[in-house]
């Protein structure tokens, strides 16, 4: 059965003015593949910067690619803003970091949920409009009375299940969530992770889960890509990569959550901040920080191979037990 999803090769580049006249690339995203089947959550964790955000872009067709490919649902996606865009951006939701910026001011929330379906041209009327915009309202656990509210009037919270509301509208299979819950205090960002499971499961979409929060992509994923400096460096299910990490800045990130994720782990402290993705180090770019790094570390790009349980990982330390996946070296 064919993925929902699937990206090959993908990567990010834009120019940058250097001192004395020269012109860089910042590598945002550097050589990523991934598939994602309907249904299953997919949880890309990292450092800020790191690329994960620039791939949620990607994989919507809000950005263009430098280099690689992505289809959803057979079809491939483009940045070329044409019909076939639109009819592929129905399909696919985002649901963003901060919902207060995501919405408009100057509307009531209730016509921006039912603005989607006017724009695509969907159900008859603009009183059944309104009625599906009024059943998402309930799916998300809104109250009717908050319909005409401007976002302003509502909590974070309620602005959250808004945009949720208006992304749902429209019948997604795909929802691209870009750190959904960094904004909100501790027991709403609760309610609203249960509320995405619950979703989930009413409407059977897969979700593109990016967050900085272990604890909750532990919760919520099927499946987890570690992203640094534009590259995935380790794959794989999370209890299996959070309670026994592979790649060293897996490791890092695992032992700075509080227990019980990271068990008994004593905590690693990374030397220095991330290189600058401008001047990438040579090899493997995370070697200036690894505590373990080689010579070897120095000279090669490792690439992301399947390790012994199974998952994936970029690390010359690790032994592989495959063939390399195809990704950009």
């Amino acid at each position: 059965m064919s993925p929902l999803l699937s990206v090959d090769d993908l990567a990010r580049q834009y120019p940058v003015a250097m001192s004395g006249g020269q012109r860089r690339l910042l590598h945002a995203v550097d050589g990523v593949s991934f598939t994602l089947a309907a249904g299953r959550t997919l949880g890309i964790v990292g450092e800020s910067g790191c690329g994960k955000s620039t791939a949620a872009k990607l994989v919507l067709g809000l950005l263009p690619a430098t280099r690689g490919a992505i289809a959803f649902e057979g079809e491939p996606v483009t940045a070329t803003r044409d019909r076939a865009w639109r009819a592929l951006r129905r399909r696919m939701q985002m649901v963003h970091q901060d919902p207060l910026a995501a919405l408009d001011r100057r509307l009531p929330v209730g016509e921006q949920v039912v603005e989607p379906l006017t724009i695509h041209g969907l159900e008859a009327g603009q009183d059944a409009r309104q009625q599906k915009a009024l059943a998402l309202f309930e799916a998300v656990g809104l109250r009717p009375d908050l319909f005409q509210r401007y976002p302003h009037e509502l909590s974070g919270g309620q602005r959250q299940r808004v945009v949720l509301a208006r992304a749902l509208v429209l019948g997604p299979s795909l929802l691209v969530c870009d750190e959904p819950i960094s904004a909100l205090d501790v027991s709403v960002a609760a309610q609203v992770i249960n509320l995405l499971q619950d979703l989930q499961a009413r409407f059977g979409m897969a979700y593109l889960f990016i967050s900085h929060d272990l604890k909750v992509v532990r919760q919520i994923a099927d499946e987890v890509a570690v992203m640094y400096l534009g590259r995935i460096v380790e794959q794989g299910p999370p209890e299996a990569l959070f309670h026994a990490p592979t790649h060293p800045y897996t490791e890092a990130l695992v032992s700075a959550v509080p227990t019980p994720l990271r068990g008994t782990r004593e905590r690693i402290i990374l030397q220095s901040d991330p290189p600058n993705p401008v001047e990438r180090p040579g090899g493997c770019a995370f070697h200036p920080r690894c505590p373990r790094a080689i010579a070897r570390c120095r000279e090669e790009t490792p690439a992301l191979r399947q390790v012994a349980d199974g998952r994936l990982a970029a690390c010359h330390l690790v032994p592989s037990m495959a063939a390399p996946v195809p990704v950009a070296a």
